[in-house]
């Protein structure tokens, strides 16, 4: 039987109690104590070495460096370090598995050194949060047990990949597979034909097993995946300050597929952020330019999604504020992976491998492994402040805004109110939506072509949030007015609609 060496450390004096309890605890407990050797400094002999000397060697042969940290900072050596800092940088030094349990005392109250040590450590290994000794039970549990399971010491397959036994293959939409199938033939040279049954594809994909559907086939293909998976949906908010208030001025939850929630939340996004487009002048193509470039947007919120812990209640959440857009996924990175390690090279170790295998065929991953890497260059080309990626009880990504979003531009989105000279009974309630329409329509263009100009992807959303309100403004019309839903519909600006085009470039200009 494997024995995997635990050291418990923490500042001697604080957490007295917690340690003992999680020495008895890992002894004792009918799973964990098969696997895990704990070490506290409480049961060491008395020997005619130096407590440094032992401590740096018991950190050498232990496989797992388990680190409680509160409000002290404890005995400073002649550098000023104390020895839980010195035992914590000697496991990272020795390439160990740092685990990190924080009180949750209010920050003002800890030592300016531990607040430092925490920042520090909050770089480079995975941390949780306690405020009582069943908190730090749980989450030293929870925290084992998937070590074990990835490394392989106990097995139990991924969400992804269990078998559902409340669904069969009539709950999956046969369109989605079959626009599946033209989609990732298109983007990555999908083997399949598009005559393939669904129970073909599901096989290939590894989604179908003895005619049972797996949990991602759902996520992936269902009609109503929230029937079976609640908290899979998706909610956006957009907050004009900095801060979480209420009232929350733009709030939605989304529902539907992976692929519907990633396009519906990133639509959400770009519907509240500043646009600028630009003229034909050297290209037949309107340049429609984000104040966040849209792949970094979507990056962000497809590993969301991909990479999510879907046996939580949590949902991922979207939230837009003044100066930043945050991302949160109720999950947490494989051990070994740390948000530092996340701006490097690094290899691909999907939560959910059968999930995101399709969601890259289909183009919404464009390399596997590469995506927080591809956040950070894609804003760094704008001239963005470095995206951050934080691990707390949630893993959160954050892209910053850019610097000259002002109060006086939210309000304009927020309200529909005219920039610049744009004022007057033709612009007054014109919504941003209404907008950004009319910059991107040139002579007769199809719904497909300008949903695609503005580079949004839901259908529904664009219809129901760009297209409607555009034609009931009355700024542009329907080509076939008597059939919404003729083969050949175009549509094109009104008088009215070219009349505040030309008011919305000339302010354009101006800026």
């Amino acid at each position: 039987m494997v024995r995997i060496k635990v050291f418990i450390s923490s500042v001697q004096s604080e957490f007295a109690e917690e340690r003992q309890l999680l020495f008895d605890y890992l002894t004792t407990d009918a799973l964990l104590g098969r696997f895990f050797d704990p070490f506290i400094f409480e049961n060491l002999p008395a020997i005619n070495h130096s407590a440094f000397a032992v401590f740096t060697n018991e950190v050498e042969h232990c496989d797992i460096y388990l680190g409680l940290l509160g409000e002290n900072y404890g005995y400073e050596d002649s550098d000023g370090t104390s020895p839980t800092e010195r035992e914590f940088d000697h496991a990272g030094l020795h390439h160990k598995i740092r685990l990190v349990f924080l009180s949750s005392h209010i920050p003002s109250k800890r030592h300016p050194k531990e607040s430092a040590f925490i920042k520090k450590a909050e770089q480079v290994v995975v941390r949780r949060q306690f405020s009582s000794v069943s908190d730090l039970k749980s989450a030293v549990y929870a925290s084992l047990v998937r070590y074990l399971e990835e490394k392989g010491y106990i097995r139990t397959g991924p969400f992804d990949a269990t078998l559902n036994s409340s669904a069969s293959i009539d709950d999956l939409d046969k369109d989605k597979i079959a626009e599946f199938i033209h989609i990732a033939k298109a983007k990555r040279g999908f083997p399949l034909s598009i005559e393939s049954t669904p129970e073909t594809v599901l096989t290939h994909l590894n989604l179908l097993v003895n005619s049972r559907i797996s949990n991602a086939a759902i996520l992936l293909f269902g009609k109503q995946p929230q029937r079976f998976f609640i908290s899979s949906e998706i909610k956006c908010a957009h907050f004009h300050g900095g801060d979480i208030v209420k009232p929350i001025p733009a709030y939605q939850v989304y529902k539907g597929d992976v692929f519907q929630l990633v396009n519906q939340a990133v639509d959400f996004v770009l519907s509240k952020i500043d646009v600028s487009v630009g003229t034909r002048d050297v290209s037949t193509q309107v340049p429609v330019s984000y104040e966040l470039p849209r792949a970094a947007v979507s990056e962000a919120i497809v590993n969301a999604i991909a990479h999510r812990d879907y046996t939580s209640n949590g949902s991922v959440q979207v939230m837009l504020f003044k100066d930043r857009l945050e991302i949160w996924n109720p999950g947490s990175l494989p051990y070994g992976l740390s948000p530092a390690k996340l701006r490097l090279p690094h290899s691909s170790i999907p939560a959910n491998p059968l999930l995101a295998e399709p969601m890259y065929l289909a183009g919404y991953i464009e390399r596997l492994g590469t995506g927080t890497g591809d956040i950070i260059r894609l804003c760094q080309e704008e001239g963005l402040k470095e995206p951050e990626f934080i691990q707390e009880e949630n893993f959160k990504t954050i892209i910053w805004r850019t610097l000259n979003t002002t109060e006086e531009t939210i309000s304009q989105q927020a309200t529909g109110e005219a920039t610049g000279e744009v004022t007057g009974e033709v612009t007054g309630e014109v919504i941003e939506s209404v907008k950004r329409i009319v910059l991107v329509l040139d002579g007769e263009m199809k719904r497909i072509d300008i949903q695609e100009a503005l580079e949004l992807k839901h259908q529904e959303n664009f219809r129901d949030n760009y297209l409607q309100p555009s034609i009931e403004s009355k700024c542009i019309e329907m080509t076939y007015p008597d059939s919404p839903n003729h083969p050949n519909q175009h549509y094109r600006l009104t008088t009215k609609g070219i009349e505040l085009k030309k008011k919305l470039q000339k302010s354009q200009k101006k800026k």
